[in-house]
């Protein structure tokens, strides 16, 4: 890491870390699971009030894996207060949201190369606009010009009704077939679905 990235992520003492989540040691041992970023120590990081999670799918040559911080509504009305309506989000909490490819790979309908991208959404009532973006090791926030200017590109998916809500934000990666995958994102009343395939 050089040292601009370290000045802009490192707090007091605390140095940036890689952390597996979501992967036993013979998958790790293997390269199937691609370490999360985060700004801290592992420790540091487990006492946060939203928890780092990550999500990951094996598909036909590779894997996808994505890395979130889950806040948690505690009562309160998300979308269109909490995540305002028409304005960048995070996708999560405390770091960026992550999304590793092992292949090259389209996300909804976006071509992109192998390797590491951060995410984050422009929700609206009825649809959303998910934003790839190239800087991965930096914090969620701001979402200033300066983090748009390395924007790649952005997709735009539908937004579901859940009749059940949730209380946590919840990313899951689910499997479609050998080449193809669908990145699910959930919270509070709303579901939105990205699909992700191998090209």
């Amino acid at each position: 890491m050089n040292a601009r990235i370290m000045s802009a992520f490192v707090v007091g003492a605390a140095s940036a870390a890689l952390l597996t989540l979501g992967a036993g040691p013979k998958a790790r041992a293997q390269g199937r699971a691609a370490p999360c970023w985060i700004r801290g120590t592992a420790s540091e990081a487990s006492r946060r009030p939203s928890p780092l999670d990550s999500s990951s799918v094996a598909l036909a040559g590779g894997t996808i894996k994505v890395c979130y911080g889950r806040p948690g509504r505690h009562g309160r009305v998300v979308m269109g207060q909490l995540v305002p309506y028409g304005e960048a989000w995070r996708l999560g909490a405390n770091e960026a949201t992550s999304i590793r490819v092992s292949f090259p790979a389209r996300i909804g309908g976006m071509d992109v190369e192998p390797g590491s991208y951060s995410l984050y959404a422009i929700p609206d009532a009825t649809k959303w606009r998910i934003v790839v973006n190239s800087e991965v090791q930096r914090w969620g926030v701001p979402i200033n010009d300066e983090v748009r200017t390395r924007d790649l590109g952005s997709v735009v998916v539908p937004a579901e009704h859940l009749d059940k809500p949730v209380d946590m934000l919840t990313i899951t990666l689910r499997k479609q077939s050998s080449s193809a995958a669908t990145m699910e994102v959930e919270w509070e009343n709303t579901r939105v679905r990205i699909p992700i395939e191998r090209r």
